[in-house]
């Protein structure tokens, strides 16, 4: 690494409470199931908690965001002048975090450079996105973050490290920071502090894969937050002028690092369910973008299933320009959705998807797993994947909100 893409962070956790109440999971989560947020609330209670000081992207649309993100705001300077957080100084944290299948993930937490990361398809930067950014998606998040005197990441980049250099061996970490049952199924999380010779070493192993590989990192998850991060980042620098971005703390965000060939990752497909349409439209004007395709699930090309109310059956692309199932999708729906007026929801696991699809006047679409070692090399030849292309497991695993840091 020619700079220090990646490097220790003055990390804060609550200095005393309740962590089962304190941490929930990612905001983009559970955007379709209110109920799940309601009960967030009722287990919350009046503890202080993440929960606080994020926007749930359920509460997006209620019309009261303005609201939303000055009480935030406020609740971030009461927690830091309220002595709710302990600070560790130039930390690097080592983080087992136990799934709902039982397995469990290996994590290194640490601050990225955003100088070093690019989302625009056909960025070489050592740090890119997986996926395509949808730039509409940034200016809400942005407005979160813009006044905001903490972040608090769901982010997660990836490394191709088939050794396990990096992280392997960090399990040998004595001073435990956390040791909690997440809410809701979110499973077990356990956290140590690195040592300088820890950090040392993690810091050389990355510099070797820096030196072999053209992408160190790639987002795996909280793409759009990272993206938020850069662009508030961006426009603070041209508003302090030149020489800024030495000073400015917005320059760096917290992260969780995950060694792409960890046994407890899995890619899962996520699924498409759109609102206020007509099933038999849509299909129809599907085999008319993709001439050929054929009802019912073939031996080759693009296999999709469908679910609708009183429906559940495939549909066969059988010569798809697209490397993947979800690229044929996407392309089509991106133009159908906006000359239709049709809402559009982005979904985790078979179940939710069929049942939210077969509600009146719903339709969803269910995709295929990507292989996750085709990942690196894919970003690398053909730039960002069709956005939503993959998640890494279920919306219960998803990274927690634990970890802040100070951006102001």
């Amino acid at each position: 690494m020619s700079k220090q893409v990646f490097s220790a962070a003055d990390i804060l956790l609550p200095a005393k409470g309740n962590y089962e109440t304190w941490a929930v999971v990612a905001c983009d989560q559970f955007t379709s199931q209110p109920e799940y947020w309601e009960k967030v609330e009722e287990i919350v209670g009046d503890d202080p908690s993440t929960f606080r000081v994020i926007l749930p992207e359920a509460q997006l649309s209620d019309g009261h965001t303005e609201e939303h993100i000055d009480k935030i705001n406020a609740t971030m300077k009461e927690y830091l002048d309220g002595g709710v957080f302990k600070e560790y100084k130039d930390a690097m944290f080592y983080l087992e975090r136990v799934q709902s299948d039982g397995k469990v993930r290996k994590g290194l937490i640490g601050k990225i450079d955003l100088e070093e990361y690019d989302y625009n398809k056909g960025s070489t930067s050592m740090v890119r996105a997986t996926e395509g950014t949808v730039l509409e998606r940034i200016p809400p998040r942005q407005a979160v973050r813009r006044d905001a005197l903490i972040e608090l990441p769901h982010v997660m980049l990836l490394i191709d490290d088939p050794q396990n250099a990096v992280i392997g061996p960090l399990n040998k970490c004595t001073e435990v920071l956390y040791d909690f049952d997440m809410m809701q199924g979110g499973g077990h999380a356990k956290a140590w502090l690195l040592t300088d010779e820890m950090k040392a070493a993690a810091l050389e192993e990355l510099q070797k894969l820096a030196d072999t590989q053209p992408l160190l990192f790639a987002v795996g998850d909280g793409n759009h937050s990272l993206a938020s991060a850069k662009a508030l980042y961006e426009e603070e620098k041209a508003k302090a002028g030149p020489g800024s971005e030495n000073t400015l703390l917005s320059r760096y965000a917290l992260v969780e690092v995950v060694n792409l060939y960890d046994d407890a990752l899995e890619f899962e497909p996520i699924h498409r369910v759109l609102f206020d349409v007509d099933p038999a439209a849509l299909l129809k004007a599907f085999k008319e973008e993709y001439p050929g395709t054929y009802e019912g699930k073939g031996d080759g090309g693009h296999v999709i299933r469908y679910a609708y109310e009183g429906a559940d059956g495939y549909i066969t692309v059988p010569d798809p320009e697209a490397q993947l199932e979800v690229g044929t999708l996407q392309n089509f729906l991106d133009k159908y959705i906006k000359e239709n007026n049709i809402g559009i929801d982005y979904v985790h696991g078979d179940e939710i998807t069929i049942e939210l699809g077969q509600k009146p006047g719903c339709m969803a679409f269910l995709l295929p797993a990507m292989d996750k070692s085709d990942l690196f090399r894919s970003v690398i030849s053909d730039g960002a994947l069709p956005r939503k292309t993959f998640s890494m497991g279920h919306a219960e695993d998803k990274r927690y909100y634990i970890e802040a840091r100070k951006i102001k």
